[in-house]
């Protein structure tokens, strides 16, 4: 029925436009020449260089606490497994708000932590390590997640042909199944820097938004909507779109599968090779 395969495009088309719709009302809101003026004030440089700079900090720190545990949660069975797996997901289903007024109070002055921490003369509260350390508590549960499934889908077989060859289990972890599920890691890092770049719940409640300290991309668009700056929200919001474009991009061309020569569409190509 030509009707009902039309009527089927309508909520694609709803969706794209939808989406599409917002993006060019953020570009339109301002003239190009205010636009260009807000990308070069010196809050939004700042606001997209802490972005960068916290961002990829927790990513590093992020892939340096995930990848084991996710490597350990695929390969080994021990007691508590669900548990300890519904725990590591929490993070992505609790609101970032929620998340963050938990870390605050788990460092705060008076909690063990934030006192031991206090004496050493490390601040973590209403500070940029309290921005690195929100984002790498969020993107270190989506780093885990996707790892997970990426050590999953390789072949054990590998790791024991190498376990034969006398390869320590550490060797056969850094050589042989990394390099393996390299391409899906690579999409999960991509994942966990999109997902710490806009986080802002969490940094909320652990850094604070102070102007030029504590202020990244989502940061700078909250407290410039609030204080009637509209050209340096926008500025930052189109700012954190064209980073999450690149960043989604990126994350579909690692995902997309490797052509199969010996699964090719054409068989009478192949003939003709």
């Amino acid at each position: 029925m030509p009707g009902l395969a039309l009527l089927v495009w309508v909520p694609l088309v709803a969706v794209v436009a939808t989406i599409l719709g917002a993006l060019g009302a953020l570009i339109a809101e301002l003239p190009p020449a205010s636009l260009i003026e807000a990308l070069a004030a010196p809050e939004t440089r700042f606001a997209v260089g802490l972005s960068l700079r916290a961002s990829l900090t927790a990513l590093g720190l992020a892939l340096l606490l995930g990848v084991p545990t996710a490597w350990l949660i695929a390969r080994r069975r021990f007691r508590g497994k669900a548990l300890v797996e519904t725990v590591l997901d929490l993070p992505m289903v609790t609101p970032p708000l929620v998340a963050g007024i938990g870390l605050m109070l788990l460092l705060g002055h008076e909690a063990p932590a934030g006192r031991a921490l206090s004496g050493l003369g490390v601040e973590i509260l209403f500070s940029p390590a309290g921005v690195i350390l929100a984002q790498t508590y969020i993107a270190t549960s989506v780093i885990v997640r996707a790892a997970r499934a990426a050590f999953g889908a390789v072949d054990r077989g590998y790791g024991d042909s190498a376990a034969t060859l006398g390869v320590p289990p550490f060797w056969r972890f850094l050589l042989v199944e990394i390099p393996i599920a390299g391409r899906a890691l690579m999409a999960a890092a991509v994942l966990g820097w999109a997902r710490a770049l806009g986080e802002f719940g969490a940094t909320l409640m652990v850094a604070g938004a102070t102007r030029l300290h504590t202020e990244t991309l989502p940061m700078a668009v909250y407290l410039n909507m609030a204080s009637g700056r509209i050209d340096i929200a926008i500025a930052c919001a189109l700012v954190l779109l064209a980073l999450a474009f690149a960043l989604l991009l990126a994350l579909r061309l690692l995902s997309a599968e490797k052509p199969d020569p010996l699964h090719d569409e054409d068989p009478h190509a192949r003939i003709a090779a």
